[in-house]
């Protein structure tokens, strides 16, 4: 019988699988955009629902602004996953990723960095309001 570990999200192991594959394969050094293409495809391959480039409008004092943000995937219907191809990651990338989650009404959030000689992640949790 497989009883599940606790605190391990089955949908965040799978996404973090999926991009250990392509950071394998590719290692560091491109930019973004190719990560994103390859974990797309990686994605489909491992049956991972996702959709690509999902727009987040920003409001202010009930006021629709007409900037908006993209976060890179969304999969499981759930997971927001940015996809960053840096040095380093640091607050400006986690906010980033809280604003995400914050805009999108999401809970779940990944920050996966492609641009380190080992695949860097690092899981958002926004709880209940």
């Amino acid at each position: 019988m497989n009883i599940p570990h606790p605190g391990r999200d089955e949908r965040t192991f799978a996404i973090i699988g999926a991009a250990m594959e392509v950071h394998r394969i590719l290692h560091r050094g491109f930019l973004e955009v190719i990560y994103s293409e390859a974990l797309a495809h990686e994605f489909a391959l491992r049956d991972i629902p996702f959709v690509a480039q999902v727009p987040c409008s920003v409001e202010y004092k009930g006021k629709r602004l007409g900037g908006f943000y993209k976060c890179d995937f969304v999969c499981f219907d759930e997971v927001v996953v940015e996809v960053k191809a840096s040095s380093v990651t640091g607050p400006s990338d986690h906010a980033q990723v809280l604003n995400y989650l914050a805009l999108s009404g999401h809970q779940t959030a990944l920050l996966l960095n492609f641009g380190r000689p080992s695949l860097e992640y690092r899981r958002f949790v926004m709880s209940e309001p």
